[in-house]
């Protein structure tokens, strides 16, 4: 085949002359083929050319074509427009087509190259329309990418803005802790714990990685801190910044958290009123404005050179509707978080696993399903991906309500073949069902991963949110510790 598609093409300034270009390179090539006598290679070049002459009549009518699926002549550019987003092994892909293509149904061809000129062509078979859909990623990590892209692969902490160099600090502050009590349960004996901890203090320096990076990081996905032991109780998240030296970093610590909290009593007193509860609605409010007060007086006494006044913590039970308010009504978010002890291909070692998930979500229909996969990360069968894919829903469609009810999300896991001539082999499958989206706003699970009908003890972690339940409202009581101030008593 290399032989026959040979070359280096010129740059395409745009998807259709693109498409013209590889088509009539394959053509070359099937022509070349039938000259030399090669006739099984020149029928194969031929079925690439009608996959290319239905690519450029879906495109020209309006149609979504799946580029990436598509061989690729060596030596051609990505598509206009594809430039960042081609992964590697564009050659793997266009050989593992080009050899699935070569083998497909040669059994049933007649040896006679006459008799199968002599029939009639056959109608190609339309491809099944799909969407894919792009990776979601918010205004604020689309910031912080330009920024690292412009600054190069590390950004320096001291060039992040204050509010990621906060979140590294209590990113690191959380590891330590961590280090700490894998040290405590080492020292009991507890080696097994010991070995939890270590696992999750490495994740949070990964976290911290990629703040370094430039990518942003969920800190609501931090898991909370270990009890300590030399403490005998649990450090609270607002007591794992370092201890205040001076009166100015407590007035700067206090001041931060009644800001927090005021801004959750004015977020849950709007979630109240749009659900018409008077009650809950006024009793935020009250808490909001005593919040603003307390801050007030703070301000005015570090002015006065006043010692900041006491205050205390205390464990206040809150009842909230949950509500991601960032999503609209016709959006879904899909979090593909990680995989944990993924299973290698037989002969393979867990450390040398490429691992990345592909998902297909049937729906506005199963004929039409919206799908795509994560990147891949290498060298390891406990990948973290953190990928976010915002979905298209209709919360009334019937169609949906099925999916919701009965079908719900399917996921393959694959090893990325990394030679040439290897292609990607499926580890295996997992599915999320939607249910549990009739009355809460997230779902969140860690599934098994199955190879056919049989587990192979890999699970894969994630994460659906819709806006609000699809029916009521997702009500929850949690409790969280809360920045009381103490009354002044004047001598």
């Amino acid at each position: 085949m290399s032989c026959f598609l040979c070359g280096i093409a010129a740059s395409a300034s745009s998807v259709l002359e693109g498409l013209q270009q590889r088509m009539d390179r394959y053509k070359s090539a099937a022509q070349q083929a039938k000259t030399s006598g090669d006739d099984r290679k020149a029928r194969m070049h031929e079925r690439i050319v009608k996959q290319y002459q239905d690519a450029i009549r879906a495109h020209k009518a309006g149609r979504q074509v799946n580029l990436a699926e598509l061989p690729v002549p060596p030596g051609f550019p990505p598509f206009p427009g594809m430039e960042n987003t081609e992964v590697e092994g564009s050659v793997d892909k266009a050989l593992e087509a080009a050899h699935k293509l070569a083998n497909a149904k040669e059994d049933e061809e007649p040896e006679e190259d006459d008799d199968e000129e002599a029939q009639p062509a056959k109608k190609p078979v339309p491809q099944k329309p799909t969407q894919v859909v792009k990776p979601y990623v918010s205004p604020q990590q689309d910031e912080m990418s330009l920024k690292a892209k412009g600054a190069g692969t590390i950004v320096s902490p001291e060039n992040l803005p204050p509010a990621v160099q906060e979140q590294m600090e209590f990113l690191e502050n959380r590891r330590r802790q961590y280090r700490k009590a894998a040290l405590q349960a080492k020292q009991k004996n507890d080696l097994e714990l010991a070995k939890q901890h270590m696992r999750v203090a490495h994740v949070l320096q990964a976290s911290i990685d990629k703040l370094k990076e430039g990518t942003m990081v969920d800190i609501t996905k931090v898991p909370p801190a270990p009890v300590d032991e030399d403490s005998d109780f649990v450090v609270v998240e607002h007591e794992d910044s370092r201890p205040p030296q001076n009166s100015d970093d407590v007035y700067a610590q206090l001041i931060k958290l009644l800001q927090e909290q005021h801004e959750k009593c004015m977020r849950y007193s709007k979630q109240f009123t749009h659900m018409g509860n008077v009650a809950e609605t006024t009793r935020f409010e009250k808490m909001a404005e005593d919040c603003k007060k307390n801050c007030e007086i703070l301000h005015l006494s570090q002015a006065q050179g006043l010692d900041p006044p006491p205050y205390h913590f205390e464990d206040k039970t809150l009842k909230i509707v949950r509500v991601f308010s960032e999503l609209s009504s016709t959006e879904m978010l899909l979090i593909i978080v990680r995989g944990i002890n993924l299973p290698a291909p037989s002969g393979m070692a867990p450390n040398d696993l490429h691992a990345f998930v592909k998902f297909d979500f049937p729906y506005p229909s199963t004929e039409q399903p919206q799908k795509n996969k994560t990147y891949v990360v290498k060298n390891t069968n406990s990948p973290e991906y953190e990928q976010t894919f915002k979905l298209n829903i209709n919360r009334n469609h019937r169609g949906f309500k099925r999916v919701i009810q009965a079908k719900g999300i399917k996921f393959e896991i694959f090893h990325k073949g990394v030679f040439l001539l290897k292609s990607d082999k499926q580890i295996g499958t997992a599915s999320v069902k939607l249910d549990k989206l009739e009355t809460q706003c997230e779902i969140r699970e860690i599934v098994e991963v199955f190879d056919g009908r049989k587990p192979t003890g890999g699970k894969l972690e994630v994460k659906i949110r819709l806006r609000e339940p699809l029916n009521g409202q997702d009500l929850q009581t949690v409790t969280e510790k809360w920045l009381v101030m103490d009354p002044v008593t004047r001598k």
